[in-house]
């Protein structure tokens, strides 16, 4: 092992950020992979050197201020690493990611704005794919890490660059302009998006103008007059020589533009240098119309002129999904939609995501030819090959006449099918089973029957669960109580109604220490799809004591029976059989301590006798040592809640003596940790917390919404003033009304007391009221004051309906809302 300072040079650099999704880096070809360890908000990547050097990675980047004595101990068992110190990783890739674009001399456009980012950026390529060789920023890497990351690709064969920067405060675009250096800027719009990092909106828009400083040409809506201001008043001041291309459709601009709204759309006319441009999009909303008259200035003024051309373009522009979607399949698949994202870079994201599934079942990938690469289908596809072998994929399905023609570069059982139809036709999809199947397509293959032949479940009413935001909860509270306390989550109960399996996987891939369960079979599940993370169970019963052995799971022993039961199954299972002993690993156990909420637990005074009964059977391993705070969600019960943290440390601390060792200690859930965090010891209890429901009150804008459930209009009526709604004519209508119908009911899980009024739901941005009382599978609304329409998306919970508002309607709480929703409901995990 050597350190040294920091001379490496961009060629044939791999860079890893990520440990988790380092699979095998001889894959990257004659690429050095290179992992920059960055001491982030949430994590501190030099806590994986040494798990990367079991990967054959051998050069790292390291913080001085992470180099402690314990980590260079650590390095210096590393003997062939080679290790550069610096300053900052973050800012170390950054500079060697603007250098690196540097070396290209082509037209690059910087995308920037509060909104549309991702669209604009992403219709553009679709337009320019046939004209220029593209590298593009996937899905929406914007950030300080994923703008370097997203720029690193660049190469001599591209002839365009499309990146997106996106800042959440001051002084962070700087970094990201010398990165990106756009020949050609579009500024999107400007929003209360990330307003709480910065002083004004003018100071905003000012940091996000940064981006330009050296841009040719400046494309943007004139009618927003906060940035119209700012760049003539700053922009042009440091860059007097930019082109600024500033468009309204209110005559206040020199360009002007025209909407016209036709039939399932709307045309877009310009007149540029001297001659009017008209296109023709399938959009008709303000904000699509925008995003598309981005794009066609900046095609406009990268030579793409021909009006043919682009009227065919830009007729095929189809809406933008973001999103990774995980379904519930049948033959026991779990499902990725991810169609319509058609790129290299995307699929590796992609890859990375289906990596993070049950590691028991096989992956599989279904995949079209890649249409808009912009590379060379004998360059493309053995770079697919060597990412579909790097990611761990077991089965390759190829849809298309091109990616046939290379099936001998895949060293992966593959089965090829010229069109979608033939593969549906082929009955194969139907012989998988317990896989996790990712789709990934062009559009024109059509691959959401692809989608619908796999889904289990047809019930038009779903939840769905926003694992960005789970994740931005889990960081919220870990940020609450810091790097050396370890988190265990709660997981019973369906993970609160989101689905076990699923979110366990995601707090797997985010590494939280523990999860628990309420039962023995809810582990067993766990196990069983995949989850090797520790598991404490709560309610160990003795007919599950067997499973808690095989899969071991860690039972909660809260009474002196429990302890009884569980001492003599584990005498009986380490009984010599045949005269030999058997080799049996008995998973810990958790004492729970009872300080106050007096439910289960072992009070004060039965400390010394249990303490004498763990200290006589060195069997019974004590993992941790806990207690619950049963006010924490209250200002009022803080003074009975320090009292439960006196009286815990003191019983915690009387039976560490009398066992000689020292479990951990966790007291906190999701109140405390917001509440009380100062009581975080080595370990604290996420909840409900996790799934975005902040129970303190105090911090409340602080965590995201996780479910969101959502159900369709089944009919709409037009009903007179006096009719009544539903059973026993409780729904007496007071005024003519459109009374729609729902396709959920208090079977799903929508509760019968939000009927009458009491419940109201999202439906095209209005809050309408429920009419008479719900029904088992139905529910009825008035949606006199919405645009409504039979087949139109209800929200019931979630943006902007919240969970605490609903269960404060019915007066309940929002444990109750999340864990009521049937299991017959589809439930939709998705990324973005």
């Amino acid at each position: 092992m050597t350190i040294q300072e920091f001379d490496i040079s961009t060629a044939d650099v791999y860079p890893l950020t990520d440990s988790r999704q380092v699979l095998s880096p001889t894959q990257t070809g004659s690429a050095k992979p290179v992992f920059f360890a960055i001491q982030g908000e949430h994590h501190d990547g030099h806590r994986f050197i040494t798990e990367l050097y079991a990967k054959n990675v051998r050069q790292f980047v390291v913080e001085t201020a992470a180099l402690t004595p314990e980590l260079r101990h650590e390095l210096a068992k590393l003997p062939d690493a080679r290790i550069w110190e610096v300053g900052s990783s973050l800012r170390t890739l950054q500079d060697l990611a603007a250098r690196h674009r540097s070396r290209f001399a082509i037209p690059v456009v910087g995308i920037t704005g509060s909104n549309g980012k991702t669209i604009v950026k992403e219709w553009l390529a679709q337009v320019l794919a046939p004209d220029f060789l593209i590298q593009k920023s996937p899905k929406s890497y914007n950030s300080q890490l994923g703008v370097p990351l997203s720029v690193w690709p660049m190469n001599e064969k591209h002839t365009l660059g499309i990146f997106e920067a996106g800042i959440s405060k001051p002084a962070e675009m700087q970094a990201l302009q010398s990165i990106i250096q756009p020949t050609i800027g579009i500024f999107t719009n400007i929003g209360p998006a990330h307003d709480e990092g910065f002083r004004s909106c003018k100071q905003k828009v000012a940091e996000k103008l940064r981006l330009f400083r050296n841009a040719d040409t400046l494309i943007y809506r004139k009618s927003y007059s906060e940035i119209d201001e700012e760049i003539h008043l700053l922009l042009t001041a440091v860059n007097p020589a930019i082109r600024l291309i500033g468009w309204s459709t209110d005559q206040s601009a020199e360009l002007s533009v025209l909407f016209t709204p036709q039939a399932r759309g709307a045309q877009i006319g310009v007149r540029w240098e001297g001659r009017d441009c008209t296109v023709w999009v399938p959009f008709s909303d303000s904000a699509s119309l925008e995003n598309a008259t981005h794009v066609l200035l900046a095609t406009l003024v990268l030579g793409v002129t021909d009006e043919t051309i682009l009227r065919d373009r830009f007729a095929r522009l189809r809406p933008v999904s973001m999103r990774l979607e995980l379904k519930e399949g049948i033959h026991r698949n779990l499902l990725i939609d991810d169609t319509y994202n058609n790129d290299l870079a995307g699929l590796s994201i992609a890859l990375d995501f289906l990596n993070q599934q049950d590691a028991s079942r096989q992956k599989v990938l279904v995949l079209s030819d890649l249409l808009e690469t912009g590379m060379k289908p004998d360059e493309l596809y053995p770079a697919i090959a060597r990412m579909v072998t790097e990611k761990g994929v077991r089965q390759l399905v190829g849809v298309g006449p091109e990616i046939g023609h290379y099936q001998s570069v895949f060293t992966v059982p593959t089965h090829l099918y010229s069109t979608t139809d033939a593969l549906l036709q082929s009955g194969y999809l139907n012989e998988l089973t317990d896989s996790v199947i990712l789709v990934k397509g062009a559009r024109r293959f059509s691959f959401e029957s692809v989608v619908n032949r796999f889904v289990q479940k047809s019930h038009r009413t779903v939840l769905e669960i926003n694992l960005d935001a789970l994740t931005h909860n889990l960081n919220f509270y870990r940020n609450k109580v810091g790097s050396q306390t370890k988190i265990m989550v709660m997981v019973k109960a369906f993970a609160y109604g989101s689905g076990s399996a699923e979110v366990a996987s995601l707090l797997q891939y985010h590494r939280v220490d523990y999860l628990a369960v309420a039962y023995a079979d809810e582990g067993v599940g766990l196990r069983q799809n995949g989850i090797k993370l520790p598991i404490m169970v709560m309610n160990p019963a003795p007919e599950s004591f067997r499973q808690l052995i095989d899969f071991q799971l860690e039972p909660e022993i809260f009474s002196f029976r429990i302890l009884e039961e569980w001492s003599r199954f584990l005498k009986e299972e380490n009984a010599p059989v045949s005269g030999e002993k058997p080799d049996v690993t008995f998973p810990p156990i958790h004492i729970k301590l009872d300080t106050g909420m007096h439910r289960l637990g072992f009070l004060p005074v039965e400390i010394p006798l249990l303490g004498q009964l763990l200290k006589a059977h060195p069997e019974l391993r004590v993992a941790s040592v806990f207690s619950h705070l049963a006010g924490s969600d209250e200002a009022e019960h803080t003074p009975f809640s320090q009292e439960q943290y006196r009286q815990f440390i003191a019983g915690a601390t009387e039976l560490e003596q009398l066992v000689g060792y020292r479990p951990l200690r966790h007291l906190l859930n999701s109140a405390g940790i917001v509440r009380l965090p100062e009581f975080k010891l080595d370990m604290v209890r996420l909840g409900i917390g996790l799934y975005g429901v902040e129970v303190s009150k105090l911090e409340p804008q602080q965590v995201q919404a996780v479910g969101t459930l959502k159900t369709v209009i089944s009919q709409i009526k037009e009903l007179k003033s006096g009719e009544t709604v539903g059973y026993s004519r409780r729904g007496v209508l007071t005024h003519d009304a459109r009374i729609a119908t729902l396709a959920i009911g208090y079977a799903d899980g929508y509760d019968r007391r939000l009927g009458n009024g009491v419940g109201q739901v999202w439906v095209n941005g209005v809050l309408c009221p429920t009419v008479g009382s719900i029904c088992m599978d139905m529910t009825m609304i008035d949606v006199t004051q919405a645009a409504a329409r039979e087949g139109d998306e209800v929200i019931l919970f979630g943006q902007p309906v919240s969970i605490a508002d609903l269960a404060g309607r019915i007066g309940t709480i929002p444990y109750e809302i999340l864990t009521g929703v049937s299991e017959r409901v589809k439930r939709v995990f998705f990324r973005e």
